[in-house]
C-alpha cells in the first residue's frame, strides 16, 4: 500500500484550474521514482479520487464529487447558518448575496452561499475557490478575531507575497483589525470584487472564530447609505444566532 503522505501530496499537486497530469509529471513534482508514481496514482485511480483522460494524464476523480455532497448534508455549520443566511437576504430585500466562508490553510474559502431572488451583482467567492485571506470584508472578519500570536505567523508566512502586492506592514495591518475587533464587523468596498459592498461578522465557537457570514451588494444602490446600518445591524445579528446555535448544537453533543 502506499504511503498516506505521497498519497496526499499527489491530490495536492491538483490545486488549480484545468490541471492534468501524466505519471511522469507527479514523480517529477514529488521526487519520488515513476514506479512509486503509478502505484500511487494506481491506488488513487481504484478509489475514483483520480481519473484517467486522453493522453496518459489524470484529473481529480467522481469521488470528490460524492464526498463533497456529504459535507453538505452532514456538516452542522451549514445546517445551522443555511435559514438565518435566508431571513438575512429578506433584510436585504433579496438583492444581495450572502456567503459563509472559512479559513482553508493561509486562505479563505467560501462553503456556502444564499443567492436573492431581486437582480443583483454576482458575487466573486465561489464554494470551494480558495482566496486571499488578507483582503475583503470575509477575510477581515475571521482575521480580526485571531490570536495575535497567530495573526502575526500567518503574515509572517506571506509575507513577500504581501509585500508583492502593496499591502501595509504588519503593525499596520494589526491596528486595523483591531478597529475590525472592537465594533465586531468588517465593511469593505470594491476590495474583491468592483463595484460591491461586503460586510461580515465573525462566527464564533466559544473564543475562537470557525467562520465569518457575509452580505455582498451593489454598491452603487441610491439608497445604499441609508440603509448601511440596518444592513451592518442584520449581519451581526446573523453572525450572533449562527454562534449561539453552534453553542447549543456542541452542547447537545457533549450530553450525548
Amino acid at each position: 500500500m502506499a504511503s498516506q503522505n505521497n498519497l496526499l501530496s499527489i491530490l495536492q499537486l491538483f490545486d488549480g484550474d484545468g490541471v492534468v497530469l501524466t505519471v511522469e509529471d507527479i514523480a517529477a513534482a514529488l521526487g519520488i521514482s515513476v514506479r512509486t508514481a503509478y502505484r500511487n496514482v494506481r491506488e488513487l485511480s481504484q478509489a475514483e479520487f483520480l481519473d484517467p483522460v486522453t493522453g496518459a494524464g489524470y484529473v481529480l476523480g467522481p469521488a470528490f464529487i460524492h464526498f463533497d455532497r456529504l459535507i453538505r448534508q452532514s456538516d452542522p455549520l451549514i445546517h445551522i447558518a443555511d435559514q438565518p443566511m435566508a431571513e438575512l437576504l429578506e433584510k436585504a430585500s433579496q438583492a444581495a448575496s450572502v456567503i459563509m466562508c472559512r479559513r482553508f490553510r493561509d486562505r479563505i474559502m467560501s462553503v456556502h452561499k444564499r443567492e436573492g431572488d431581486a437582480p443583483h451583482l454576482p458575487v466573486s467567492y465561489e464554494r470551494g475557490v480558495a482566496m486571499s485571506l488578507f483582503v475583503g470584508a470575509p477575510a477581515k472578519a475571521i482575521l480580526a478575531f485571531l490570536p495575535d500570536r497567530a495573526l502575526k505567523a500567518l503574515y509572517l508566512r506571506n509575507e513577500e507575497e504581501l509585500r508583492r502586492t502593496g499591502a501595509p506592514a504588519y503593525a499596520e495591518m494589526r491596528n486595523a483589525l483591531k478597529a475590525v475587533r472592537r465594533q465586531g464587523y468588517s465593511v469593505t468596498t470594491s476590495e474583491v470584487g468592483s463595484g460591491r459592498v461586503g460586510i461580515a461578522a465573525p462566527i464564533m465557537r466559544g473564543s475562537a472564530v470557525v467562520a465569518s457570514i457575509s452580505l455582498v451588494t451593489d454598491a452603487k444602490q441610491a439608497d445604499l447609505e441609508r440603509r448601511l446600518p440596518s444592513l451592518i445591524e442584520g449581519v451581526v445579528q446573523t453572525a450572533t444566532t449562527i454562534s449561539d446555535e453552534i453553542e447549543k448544537h456542541d452542547a447537545q453533543i457533549s450530553r450525548a
